[in-house]
């Protein structure tokens, strides 16, 4: 289970951030994940809580944005939209793609007091 180490950075980034600008406690966080990341928002979800506990951010609420995954297809050669990383091109079926966007897990806000 990635999601727990990846929950425990997110705290300690968010953390880190919130105490270097002199807060005392994180009220919200924003965090964007790729739809094709391979990582399970629900998951997440449940893991931050456990990650956040004991630290300034305990009891912050965790807000999840989901990024629409693109790809490069070599064969159609365009871009097409993609909805769970290893599916197939949805307009020739094939699978030479580059992935373009969608990958992505960034915290985008941090709400502080």
């Amino acid at each position: 289970m990635h999601e727990m180490s990846i929950s425990m950075d997110t705290v300690n980034l968010v953390v880190e951030s919130a105490e270097k600008q002199g807060f005392t406690k994180v009220t919200a966080v924003l965090l964007e994940i790729g739809a094709l990341s391979c990582i399970e928002p629900e998951t997440i979800e449940f893991c931050y809580e456990m990650a956040a506990r004991g630290t300034i951010a305990e009891h912050s609420t965790l807000h999840i944005e989901s990024a629409a995954g693109e790809a490069y297809c070599f064969v159609c050669e365009k871009d097409v939209v993609l909805e769970q990383r290893g599916n197939a091109c949805p307009s020739c079926g094939g699978f030479q793609l580059k992935v373009m966007q969608g990958d992505e897990l960034r915290v985008k806000e941090i709400e502080v007091e």
